[in-house]
């Protein structure tokens, strides 16, 4: 079982950045592929970002390709999403997610964090 906690969200203008982390509880993160995902109110969850174990890949969708950057620090158990230029349409509840590299691409995960809020204003 891998616990995830999401931290860094806020209320942000336009233009402006955030920092997302997510902390895994387990021991053995490391082999894990880690993804973020957002859910927008009326609207259904998708992918943002994934990450390999190794580090050595990221992979994003398309509406944020250039302005987010996904890492992660498998000695501090912990993933980031760096967001830049943020726009009002990335208001969202954002969530990480662990499991095999395909499986988060794919979007469905076995293990999810309880979301942290990001709002970004016009």
């Amino acid at each position: 079982q891998v616990q995830l906690v999401e931290s860094g969200g806020g209320l942000v203008q336009a233009g402006g950045s955030l920092r997302l982390s997510c902390a895994a509880s387990r021991r053995t993160f490391s082999s894990y592929a880690m993804g973020w995902f957002r859910q927008a109110p009326g609207k259904e969850r998708e992918f943002v970002a994934a990450i390999p174990w190794s580090g050595l890949s990221t992979y994003y969708a398309n509406s944020v390709k250039g302005r987010f950057t996904i890492s992660r620090d498998n000695a501090k158990n912990t993933v980031y999403l760096q967001m830049n230029s943020l726009k009002p349409e990335d208001t969202a509840v954002y969530y990480c997610a662990a499991d095999d590299y395909r499986t988060v691409i794919s979007g469905t995960p076995d293990y999810w964090g309880q979301g942290t809020q990001v709002t970004v204003s016009s």
